[in-house]
């Protein structure tokens, strides 16, 4: 396929560019600075764009059979950047005539699992969405925007986040979230979403993915 990766130089995103590539696939990066993307190949095509003007992304995504974000607040004070910076992506997609997209929010912002969730899993989703409200209300404004856009889009929610090895051993509930989930590994996240972005079950609906 023929894919294009934004937020590629943070931790999912680099890995999706990653994972592409080894997978065979033809990759079209978005970055800010490419100086930070530390992934090179034949099939990788690195472009720097501003994000604030749809005219300059356009061609980052015109004939692409899929673009995938990993766009989203690094802290509270970058709360509302999320949502911005897709609605960029969502105008260039709509002005080129793209279609499939798949992008990542947070586990909270979905439904709680509908059994196996215990009062710490209970306690401690309720403790992380009070200190991060700001950031997940941006995040549950990105995913209003994306539902409304028209797209064939899937959201991708995962809990809190590490740094560890890819495994292929994670869980994923469509429309809802896994029980007990309570971490997950960002090679995982990106495996998951390139597997996603050609699952049909996936179209316009949001994905729990966890360990």
């Amino acid at each position: 396929m023929n894919l294009t990766v934004f937020g590629a130089t943070g931790g999912i995103g680099r890995e999706i560019v990653r994972q592409a590539l080894e997978a065979g696939h033809t990759v079209t990066a978005v970055v800010r600075d490419p100086a930070r993307l530390p992934v090179t190949g034949d099939r990788l095509d690195v472009v720097r764009a501003d994000l604030t003007d749809p005219a300059a992304v356009r061609p980052a995504v015109a004939g692409r059979d899929a673009v995938l974000s990993g766009l989203g607040a690094r802290s509270r004070a970058e709360a509302g950047a999320a949502t911005r910076l897709t609605r960029t992506v969502l105008t260039a997609m709509a002005d080129e005539g793209t279609r499939r997209l798949l992008v990542v929010t947070a586990g909270p912002i979905g439904p709680a699992p509908k059994s196996g969730e215990g009062v710490l899993d209970r306690a401690v989703r309720g403790v992380v969405s009070a200190v991060l409200k700001d950031v997940y209300a941006d995040l549950r404004a990105l995913e209003a925007e994306v539902a409304t856009s028209g797209t064939e889009w899937t959201v991708v929610r995962p809990p809190r986040l590490q740094d560890r090895p890819l495994t292929g051993r994670y869980r994923t509930v469509v429309g809802g979230f896994p029980p007990r989930g309570r971490f997950i590994g960002r090679a995982d996240v990106a495996h998951a979403m390139l597997a996603m972005t050609s699952d049909p079950a996936t179209v316009g609906r949001g994905v729990g993915v966890a360990y």
